[in-house]
């Protein structure tokens, strides 16, 4: 059957746009963080020349440099070790700086961009949730980009589906459960990944003899062979088609949820705020920012329904939801804050 077909496409997306070495190289998701900045440099600069925002066009590079490094990069990687891996941060504090491993929190950016505006406005002198009502606009872009960098690496996949929009996602063979009891156990058990080499020996004639290498290497050393025969089947799975269609039909088809968050929590939600923005200029401030808060809670809220837990869940809800919910009432307050304070724009004089 044609993998053309999204009921029966297989991922294999290269994670590098420009590779170097085996593990070096320019990556998508890296290109994702840098392609939001840019462009919210450019649509910050624009809503100055609109005269919907109490920034001047010198000040642009600085902030967006500030709230870039800091409020995201920053906060995105403490929310997720504070959110979704505590247990490993309090082990081991110097696994923060493990950014090349991954883990990025939404939750952790946005928290983190609010404070670090916050920082800024009041030593601007400038108001702090004027500036966040063109900041929540850029970075639900933000959120779209982000979202489709998850879907190039394969990660963040939904949850099992007969859906016509299922996909299947190699990347599941690297993941693994801890029973109540305490006890690890892989989804994918690595006799099954050496039975796949197996009845793939034609198509990838290498692939058997470097993936019963590698058990054997490990098995003598006392090592679990797990993690270096699953990069050894992702990696025939991305270069060869043929091997790909047989790792498939032992994958789960599954929701490409990474989409509909970069439609729905991303690009949906970028064109509802840029519109209030462009049809009232100098709405009260916070408003704006209230709206985010909220429309992106509800939508994370709905996807995460579709989305694979990657994590233990919280009072019967993922993560992602249940720290939306609290997205949700600080978004009200925001609301409240703005409409009772009724502050608008303070144009600078040389905007």
């Amino acid at each position: 059957m044609s993998t053309c077909f999204l009921a029966t496409y297989i991922h294999h997306l290269d994670p590098f746009a420009i590779q170097f070495t085996e593990s070096f190289g320019l990556r998508w998701y890296g290109l994702a963080y840098v392609s939001g900045f840019i462009v919210a440099f450019f649509l910050l600069r624009w809503f100055v020349k609109l005269k919907a925002s109490e920034l001047r066009d010198s000040e642009v590079a600085d902030f967006v440099t500030v709230i870039s490094l800091f409020g995201i990069m920053l906060g995105g990687r403490l929310g997720f070790m504070l959110f979704y891996n505590f247990g490993e941060l309090v082990a081991n504090p110097a696994s923060f700086f493990d950014v090349l491993g991954g883990g990025m929190s939404s939750h952790g950016g946005i928290l983190g961009t609010v404070l670090v505006a916050l920082i800024y406005a009041l030593v601007k002198k400038k108001s702090w949730t004027g500036l966040g009502d063109n900041l929540v606009i850029v970075c639900s872009l933000g959120v779209f980009f982000g979202r489709i960098a998850n879907f190039v690496n394969g990660e963040l996949y939904g949850r099992k589906t007969d859906s016509s929009l299922a996909m299947k996602f190699p990347s599941e063979i690297i993941e693994g459960r801890r029973s109540a009891e305490g006890y690890f156990s892989w989804d994918f058990p690595t006799d099954q990944l050496v039975e796949v080499a197996t009845k793939a020996k034609d198509v990838a004639p290498d692939l058997l003899d470097e993936v019963n290498d590698t058990v054997a290497k490990a098995t003598a050393s006392g090592f679990d062979p797990h993690y270096q025969v699953s990069q050894l089947i992702l990696k025939a799975s991305e270069e060869n088609e043929s091997f790909r269609l047989i790792l498939g039909e032992i994958l789960t088809p599954r929701h490409p949820s990474q989409l509909y968050e970069a439609l729905i929590e991303g690009l949906l939600l970028f064109l509802i705020l840029l519109a209030i923005r462009l049809k009232w200029k100098n709405l009260y401030h916070g408003v704006i920012t209230g709206i985010f808060f909220i429309l992106y809670a509800i939508g994370r809220i709905f996807v995460e329904n579709y989305r694979e837990p990657d994590a233990g869940l919280i009072a019967g809800m993922t993560r992602g939801q249940f720290y939306s919910t609290f997205m949700i009432v600080i978004g009200i307050g925001f609301l409240v804050f703005g409409f009772v304070r009724k502050r608008r724009n303070q144009i600078p004089a040389s905007a």
